[in-house]
């Protein structure tokens, strides 16, 4: 199986040692480099890889490298590609994780490391195919960045919170809302507990089923929570609580299919 990656790094000379490496591997195919944030989403966008390797520190500041171009693919692809990130040192790790990455390796790339890198990619991209393949019924989605997301619409479903080797399962039935908070999500329960995930609100938008709503920029609502929607104040009620979320004016057609589902069924208006 076939993996194509771009590098996206403002020093010429890094491009060719990365490419170097990748050469090892039958796996991988070269398809595009570039060296500024303009020329590297339009790189992204266009080949659609399965692998960026992207610099964050780059020798060019004007060259706007920076975790900041994950966000920008959000907007346009609905799967984004592997990250590696490529820096000098260990600096923004953590702030790297925050933004999702496949994996970070520090310059000059060691190439038992780099090897590590390309094999589990492999690795994750075969378990990829075989879930595409096997999933029916209740499927759990994994908020992990080694495995991926699947889901069966209309189906119950259990989310996989999973960092460092603890795995923390959650029934979505019992999550009332997320809430954005930049590049993570908080994820309120009807317990009282909130539990937050490194990954954006528009990727849990595309993979939840059909009682989640997304009626804010950083609120998606499980309509089955509602008590109460008034449409005059533009907020949401949650049952049991004093609790009240907001939409906005973008999603008020979400907000009024909530109330024709809710009235779809077992519904008496007085």
């Amino acid at each position: 199986m076939s993996n194509s990656y771009v590098i996206i790094n403002d020093n010429q000379e890094n491009v060719l040692k990365i490419q170097s490496l990748c050469d090892e591997f039958q796996s991988l195919r070269f398809v595009a480099s570039a060296n500024d944030y303009d020329a590297g989403i339009n790189a992204i966008l266009e080949f659609q890889p399965s692998l960026v390797f992207l610099e964050i520190e780059p020798k060019d500041k004007k060259s706007k490298l920076s975790l900041l171009l994950i966000n920008e693919l959000y907007r346009y692809l609905k799967a984004i590609p592997k990250i590696v990130v490529t820096a000098k040192n260990e600096s923004l790790a953590y702030e790297a994780i925050k933004f999702g990455v496949f994996d970070y390796l520090i310059f000059p790339h060691q190439i038992v490391d780099f090897r590590k890198t390309i094999l589990r990619l492999e690795k994750t991209v075969q378990n990829d195919a075989e879930i595409s393949i096997e999933a029916k019924g209740q499927a759990p989605v994994f908020i992990d960045n080694d495995i991926p997301s699947v889901v069966t619409k209309d189906s119950p479903l259990t989310i996989c919170i999973k960092s460092y080797g603890d795995y923390r399962f959650l029934n979505a039935a019992d999550i009332i809302y997320f809430q954005a908070d930049n590049n993570s999500t908080d994820m309120h329960l009807n317990s009282g507990e909130m539990i937050t995930a490194f990954k954006t609100l528009k990727h849990f938008e595309n993979i939840l089923p059909s009682e989640f709503y997304r009626i804010h920029n950083s609120y998606i609502i499980n309509k089955n929570h509602i008590s109460r929607i008034h449409t005059g104040n533009s907020v949401c009620f949650i049952k049991n609580t004093s609790t009240k979320i907001p939409f906005s004016k973008s999603y008020k057609g979400n907000v009024d299919l909530i109330i024709a589902a809710i009235s779809s069924s077992d519904y008496l208006e007085i």
